[in-house]
């Protein structure tokens, strides 16, 4: 997310990143409107002038961190070409993200958003990865990715980078998590690409 200004104390930010931090350490249902309050060092009042409950500012937190997902990689669409190129920034922009925002990563993947935000489509149905099928569909289109199901291209070029991300927010994989892109590119992009591609 976003910093705050400087020079100005933006009380809203302040509160959804201790949440954050809190979400991520100690999961929604073990933290409490207090616990937000003690760490964001703010009073009671302050929290509920933005935020109506302990949801609310839930969905708010993964508004927030979903809409600076679908940022990046609108960006990496208008900036980028071919699908190659667009998935290989795509995939490089999870890796960094992950490695500089790990609490928003472990938000956004582990957190159980369902059982507290049952209105809230899976992350793996939401914008970020609609997108990123997009592109991958587009790529098939355009003969840049075999011809076989969207949904399997995109899971299998972008499955084990998931998959190593989750390894390394469950702290089972030595960081920085950027350093496995290279091999993690290759691999995921020589299993879909059209013979013409590699």
């Amino acid at each position: 997310m976003e910093t705050a200004r400087v020079g100005t104390v933006d009380k809203r930010e302040q509160i959804l990143q201790a949440t954050l931090k809190l979400f991520s350490s100690e999961g929604f249902f073990n933290t409490s409107i207090h616990d937000i309050r003690r760490e964001a060092d703010v009073s009671i009042g302050s929290i509920y002038h933005y935020f109506t409950n302990k949801e609310t500012l839930a969905r708010a937190l993964y508004d927030e961190l979903v809409d600076e997902m679908v940022r990046a990689i609108r960006a990496v669409i208008l900036e980028q070409d071919t699908c190659q190129e667009r998935c290989r920034a795509i995939m490089r922009f999870f890796f960094s993200w992950t490695d500089s925002n790990p609490q928003s990563m472990h938000y956004i993947m582990y957190a159980r958003h369902q059982e507290f935000m049952p209105e809230v489509k899976p992350i793996c149905s939401s914008e970020p990865f609609f997108l990123v099928f997009q592109v991958v569909g587009e790529g098939i289109e355009q003969g840049e990715v075999r011809a076989v199901n969207p949904a399997v291209a995109t899971t299998s070029l972008f499955g084990g980078a998931i998959r190593l991300i989750h390894l390394y927010l469950d702290g089972s994989l030595e960081g920085p998590v950027e350093k496995y892109f290279e091999e993690t590119w290759q691999c995921g992009w020589r299993a879909i690409a059209a013979a013409t591609s590699h």
